[in-house]
């Protein structure tokens, strides 16, 4: 009688092998059809092979041959072979390449599996235990990866930089948007230092009520609070202006100016309020008198407000009842086609704001005039019109500015000692087309302009982007710094661009510093369009754009998601970076997030060293031909927002329809790790010092989960950052909801934080009032567009007090 199980003395075949096979067979057939697809463009052999590998084993282990195991070792050999060759040695690009076949070949180490495996060679257990030292040897190249790789990481042995006599403020306060009028978010504070930051805790967390929003209208707290005397001033979501103890975090008083935020565009943001004090004039009374001291706001309806920084009341002799409509003179405005996303400047006794327009919905939107008032009265001062460069006059009678101009949203700086406001810009809407653009749109599009003070005429004006048809707004702060060169002390501009090239110039003339070339950039853009046959690139300064871009750089969490990333970066239009839009799809690297978005630099002006935060990340994009995009309904946003992805550009020929290239399956980006960074440049030597990945995978968005593991990705940044004298750097920015401090000398992580929500704004430090404590305040909103977690809270930090005995 034959065992139980047996037919003619053999085992019969087992049900847990045979699944292994099949799901082998379903897993492999169409790695195979994909491989062979991404081969007949010219792509990787290795998915082709892979897939085949993976159906050649199953049909093997069906058979119950130990060959199917041998052959799966040499699959997983051949596989680490070409993951070195083919990547980096960092964990998340190993992970892609290894993790399914790593995962895959789990299976031949089931014991149900193994003793299912009776023909073939005849060595004992061979096939097993050559599995298990393969497995062994990826997982420990993996784990290398994860300790040590970082393709993008710097680290330099150059010397700190010493210091320079940079004539900074010692103070405490921290009275505007990037601290001082040059923006360069630098605190002389030096109570925290490297030996005391991992004592950081939380001193007080302030939540200003626009969270959960009402109707659903989820806004962004972005602000950079300023703190004046004993008082903290910032602006929420919903535009409020509040004032808070800057000791306690306690509420003082707020204002609410009422905005309808149904009807402002969502990616408005307040960002930060101004500070103005009334100078005191020969033979005024002493005494104080309401609005002397003045906290001027920039609603994002496009208001400018201005309120008694002692009390929270309107400022009455300012405009009519303490606000000005930003919107008259700007003709027919539909609503949230015009905001307001920066703080105002003040100047010479006048307050400049500049104004963001909605992106590229029509030809002839409204257009982006700097207008300055006086700080005092309201009355307008001058006005400067990219439309209309040589009058300064506001319209009159009805009249309006010229409409469809480049528009200005983000932070502006001022160096009161040379009368200069400094105005970055980005281009005429809409964005992903040029050919109805004037001299003038040309001139003024994706450059820095500086304005004189007094009058509003340019002074001068560098263009970052020729014929910018790719959205890269100058979206940084321009950053004031003096430096020595030659001997001499220089007034320096930074300026960081979406395009990662970073313009050193002198902020006198707009010459550079550092040398700037013209280089020839792709064409063969859409019929009808002409790009600029070359480019302006910053080759005297390191550039932050993690180029070069290739099939190697695709990435996928799976390889289902890797192969089908290749595939569409071999069809898609890709020549180098600034590919110009076209019919096909195109790709966009560095993208409109980023380089450097309004993040901007941190520069430390006691050193020359710039602390830049910037972005990996990959647009896919193509142009819809007009009539096609008349029959699937793509028109320019109505009252309320807009449709995310889609950009009508009624009035050209075509429509545009971008956004992230990233996997199906999974939602991750097509590109690999790291997408957020953080580098520091030595202005001096004109050298990166280091560079470091920044953020954690946790609270990333995969597959519409959050991912739980906390493990260092390098994650989308949007925000700023804060240095002190005391060797520090603060940076938010970030998903994995962290404000960190690092040491401002190597990049190395001394401490971080977790908060109730994502830190996408810039941090701030100031003295308490009464205490003396050095604080770090930031706030804690998230960002709608990165999907981050979302808040209203304040939150400031500090070294815990000493107890009285």
């Amino acid at each position: 009688m034959e065992p139980a199980g047996e037919v003619g003395g053999r085992q019969k075949p087992g049900s847990v092998s045979r699944i292994f096979a099949a799901l082998l067979i379903l897993a492999g057939v169409p790695i195979a059809i994909g491989g062979a697809w991404l081969l007949s463009l010219g792509g990787s052999v290795y998915y082709a092979a892979c897939g085949a590998g993976y159906v050649v084993s199953a049909i093997l282990l069906w058979r119950r041959s130990r060959w199917s195991a041998i052959l799966f070792v040499g699959l997983l050999l051949a596989t680490f072979a070409w993951a070195l060759i083919d990547g980096a040695l960092d964990f998340w690009i190993l992970l892609s390449r290894l993790g399914f076949p790593l995962l895959s070949g789990c299976g031949f180490l089931l014991p149900a599996v193994r003793r299912d495996l009776v023909g073939g060679p005849g060595v004992d257990h061979g096939a097993r235990w050559a599995t298990a030292v393969t497995l062994a040897l990826l997982l420990a190249t993996a784990s290398v990866g994860w300790l040590r790789g970082d393709p993008f990481a710097v680290e330099t042995h150059d010397t700190y930089p010493q210091r320079i006599a940079s004539g900074f403020a010692t103070g405490g306060d921290w009275q505007a948007y990037g601290n001082d009028p040059g923006g360069t978010r630098y605190s002389p504070l030096a109570q925290l230092d490297p030996s005391t930051v991992a004592k950081l805790a939380v001193a007080w967390t302030y939540r200003t009520g626009d969270y959960p929003p009402p109707q659903g209208h989820i806004r962004r707290l972005e602000v950079t609070p300023i703190k004046v005397g004993d008082r903290l001033y910032l602006c929420s979501a919903r535009s409020k202006i509040i004032a808070l103890d800057a000791e306690t975090g306690r509420p003082v008083w707020t204002f609410d100016p009422k905005v309808d935020i149904a009807h402002v565009e969502p990616s408005s943001a307040c960002r930060g309020v101004a500070y103005f004090r009334r100078p005191l004039l020969p033979g005024a009374p002493l005494a104080p008198r309401p609005c002397d001291e003045r906290i001027l706001e920039a609603t994002v309806d496009s208001r400018l407000i201005a309120v008694d920084a002692a009390t929270g009341r309107r400022c009455p002799g300012f405009g009519a009842n303490g606000e000005v409509d930003l919107k008259r003179g700007l003709g027919a405005v539909i609503p949230a086609y015009v905001s307001v996303s920066s703080a105002p400047v003040t100047i010479a006794g006048k307050v400049v704001v500049n104004s963001r327009i909605a992106d590229g919905q029509f030809v002839g939107e409204p257009g982006g005039v700097i207008r300055a008032y006086d700080a005092i009265t309201g009355a307008p001062a001058w006005a400067f019109d990219p439309g209309n460069p040589a009058d300064q006059r506001f319209p009159v009678d009805g009249g309006q500015f010229v409409r469809g101009t480049t528009n200005s949203w983000a932070p502006m700086s001022v160096d009161p000692a040379l009368d200069l406001i400094y105005v970055p810009t980005g281009v005429a809407t809409p964005d992903y087309w040029g050919r109805h653009r004037t001299p003038l749109d040309e001139r003024y599009g994706s450059a820095v302009i500086a304005l004189d003070a007094a009058t509003g005429k340019e002074r001068w004006v560098f263009q970052t982007t020729h014929h910018d048809i790719w959205d890269y707004d100058v979206a940084s702060q321009p950053s004031l710094v003096d430096l020595p060169i030659d001997g001499r002390r220089v007034p320096a501009l930074l300026q960081p661009t979406k395009r990662g090239q970073l313009f050193l110039l002198d902020r006198r003339t707009g010459r550079p510093l550092a040398d700037v070339i013209e280089r020839a950039v792709p064409q063969g853009a859409a019929p009808g369009e002409q790009p600029s046959r070359t480019q302006p690139f910053s080759v005297g300064m390191p550039a932050v754009d993690g180029l070069p871009l290739s099939e190697s750089d695709m990435w996928g969490l799976t390889p289902y998601d890797a192969l089908w990333c290749r595939i569409r970066f071999r069809q898609a239009h890709w020549e180098g970076t600034l590919t110009p839009p076209s019919l096909g799809f195109y790709l966009t690297f560095p993208s409109a997030l980023g380089g450097v978005n309004w993040g901007s630099a941190t520069i430390d002006p006691d050193r020359g060293i710039a602390y830049v935060p910037w972005n990996r990340m990959i647009l896919r994009g193509r142009l819809v031909a007009r009539p096609q995009a008349d029959r699937m309904g793509l028109k320019p946003m109505g009252p309320t927002g807009f449709i995310g992805g889609v950009v009508a550009q009624a009035g050209t020929p075509y429509a545009s329809m971008i956004g992230p290239f990233s996997a199906p399956l999974t939602g991750v980006p097509c590109n690999a790790p790291p997408y957020g960074n953080v580098s520091a440049i030595d202005l001096r030597s004109r050298k990166i010092l280091w560079t470091k990945r920044v953020g954690l995978a946790a609270k990333s968005r995969l597959a519409g989960m959050r991912v739980p593991v906390p493990v260092r990705m390098g994650v989308p940044l949007m925000g700023g950052s804060l240095a002190t004298r005391g060797g520090l750097l603060f940076l938010g920015a970030t998903g994995d909801n962290r404000l960190r401090a690092f040491d401002a000398r190597s990049g190395r992580v001394l401490w971080s934080a977790v908060l109730p929500a994502a830190a996408n704004a810039t941090p701030m430090s100031y003295s308490a009032p009464r205490s003396g404590r050095q604080m770090v305040v930031v706030a804690a909103g998230g960002h709608p567009m990165l999907d981050t977690v979302p808040g209203d809270y304040v939150i400031a930090f500090a070294l815990p007090q000493a107890r009285s005995r």
